[in-house]
C-alpha cells in the first residue's frame, strides 16, 4: 500500500512529552474547526433571519465575515490538520508538534476572534499571516523529505492564502464583490484539493472496504480532471463570458461524474465511513452543472456555490475529521451511529441547502435555517464523541 494512504503513522518509540491535542496536526485543528464551524453557522443563520442581532456584530458586515470565516477560517483549519498529518506519513519526518503547532493554533484562534470584533488592523494582521506560515511549515518538511509528488500542496495552501489577503485588500477599498470573488475561489481551490486527494484515496479505501468491488479508472479522465477543475472554478470566480464558463464546468461535471462512477459508489451503500466519501464527491458533479446553469441565468450562483461549499467541502470534512482522528488516535476504522447520525446531518444540510430554493423558492430562508441546523448538528455530534479522543493519547502508545 503506498504510504499516501496509510491511516496510522509508522510504528516508532514514542519521543513527545508534552499535550497530548499538541501532539499532530490534526487534534487541535479538527476540535477548533468542529467548534468554530457550528458556532459560526448558527450566529450566521441566526443573523441572516434577524433572530439574533448582536450588540457588536462583524467588523466587516455579517454577509462578508460568513463568506470568509467558513472558507478561509474553518475549512482552511480542516486542511491544514490534515496535511500536517497526511504529511508525517508521506515523508516520515515530524510536522509541526508541541510549541510550534500550538503558536499556529493560537495565531487561528486569535485571527476568528479578531474578524468578529476587530480592529480591523489587527484581524487582518493575524487572518494573513496563518496560511503562509502553515504554507512555509509544510513545504519545509516535503522539502527535506524531497516530496516533490506533493509539493503542490504546499503551494495550494500559499495561493489560498493570497487569496485571503485579496478578500482583505477588497473589503478595505470597499469592493465587497471582489472580495467574495475572492472566496468563491477559494472555495474552489478546496474542491481542487477533494478532486486530488479525493483521486488518490477514495478508491483505495473502497477497495479496501468493500470485498469484490471494482475500481475503474480512465486515464484520459483522470488526465483531464484537475485542469477542468480549475479552469471551471477560475472562470466562475472570474465570471467568464457565460458560454466559457458554461462549457468549462459542464466539462468538469461530467468527468468527474465519469470519475465517480468508476469507483462503484452504489457498493458502499452499506459502509457509512466510506459512503460519505463518495456523497461529498457526488456534490462535484451536481455542483459543476448548478454553476454551468447560474452562468446562464436560469440560477442564482449561491445556490450553486453551496453545492461545492456545503454537499463536497462539509460532507469531504466530516467524513475525513471522523476517519483520521480514528486510525490517528490508534482506533479501528469502525464507525457507530453518533458518526452514522453526523454524517446523515451533513449530507441532508446539503440536499436542503441546494434543493430548498430550487423546488420551493418561497421558502429559502426556511430552507437556508433547516441546512444549517443540520450542519450544526452534525459538527457537535463529532464535537460530542471525538473531543476526548483528541485530547488524549492514542489507545496503542504510539506518538501522534
Amino acid at each position: 500500500m503506498s504510504v499516501l494512504l496509510q491511516i496510522s503513522p509508522p510504528s516508532r518509540t514514542p519521543t513527545y512529552r508534552g499535550l497530548p491535542i499538541l501532539a499532530l496536526g490534526f487534534r487541535p485543528f479538527y476540535l477548533l474547526a468542529a467548534a468554530f464551524g457550528a458556532m459560526a453557522m448558527a450566529a450566521w443563520v441566526a443573523m441572516y433571519l434577524g433572530w439574533w442581532m448582536p450588540a457588536t456584530q462583524p467588523w466587516l458586515g455579517s454577509m462578508a465575515w460568513h463568506a470568509h470565516e467558513m472558507v478561509f477560517g474553518f475549512s482552511a483549519a480542516v486542511v491544514v490538520g490534515f496535511l500536517f498529518t497526511a504529511g508525517k506519513n508521506w515523508t516520515g519526518l515530524q510536522t509541526p508538534q508541541g510549541a510550534w503547532l500550538g503558536a499556529l493554533a493560537g495565531v487561528w484562534v486569535l485571527a476568528r476572534v479578531l474578524m468578529w470584533t476587530g480592529p480591523a488592523w489587527a484581524a487582518i494582521a493575524a487572518d494573513v499571516a496563518f496560511l503562509p506560515l502553515c504554507s512555509l511549515s509544510f513545504y519545509t518538511i516535503l522539502r527535506r523529505a524531497k516530496s516533490q509528488r506533493n509539493y503542490g500542496l504546499a503551494i495550494a495552501l500559499g495561493i489560498m492564502g493570497a487569496l485571503n489577503i485579496g478578500f482583505h485588500a477588497a473589503v478595505q477599498t470597499g469592493r465587497i464583490d471582489w472580495a467574495l470573488h475572492a472566496a468563491e475561489a477559494a472555495t474552489g481551490l478546496v474542491a481542487i484539493f477533494v478532486t486530488v486527494i479525493g483521486g488518490r484515496v477514495i478508491p483505495m479505501f473502497t477497495a479496501n472496504a468493500i470485498p469484490g468491488v471494482r475500481i475503474r479508472r480512465w486515464q484520459p479522465v483522470e488526465r483531464c480532471v484537475i485542469a477542468l477543475t480549475l479552469l471551471a472554478t477560475v472562470a466562475a470566480a472570474l465570471q467568464a463570458p457565460a458560454w466559457l464558463t458554461g462549457v468549462l464546468a459542464l466539462g468538469a461535471a461530467v468527468a468527474h461524474g465519469v470519475r465517480l462512477y468508476g469507483w462503484d459508489p452504489h457498493r458502499t451503500l452499506r459502509k457509512p465511513i466510506v459512503s460519505i466519501l463518495h456523497v461529498a464527491y457526488a456534490f462535484l458533479p451536481i455542483g459543476f452543472v448548478l454553476i454551468a446553469v447560474a452562468a446562464a441565468g436560469w440560477l442564482d450562483r449561491s445556490t450553486a456555490l453551496h453545492a461545492l461549499t456545503v454537499g463536497v467541502i462539509g460532507c469531504a470534512i466530516i467524513a475525513m475529521v471522523t476517519r483520521t482522528a480514528l486510525g490517528h488516535t490508534g482506533r479501528r476504522l469502525e464507525t457507530g451511529r453518533m458518526e452514522h447520525l453526523a454524517y446523515l446531518c451533513m449530507a441532508l444540510a446539503a440536499v436542503v441547502r441546494v434543493a430548498g430554493p430550487l423546488s420551493l423558492p418561497d421558502l429559502k430562508p426556511q430552507a437556508i435555517a433547516l441546512a444549517g441546523a443540520l450542519w450544526v448538528l452534525s459538527l457537535v455530534l463529532y464535537l460530542i464523541k471525538y473531543t476526548p479522543f483528541l485530547a488524549r493519547p492514542r489507545l496503542d502508545g504510539k506518538e501522534g
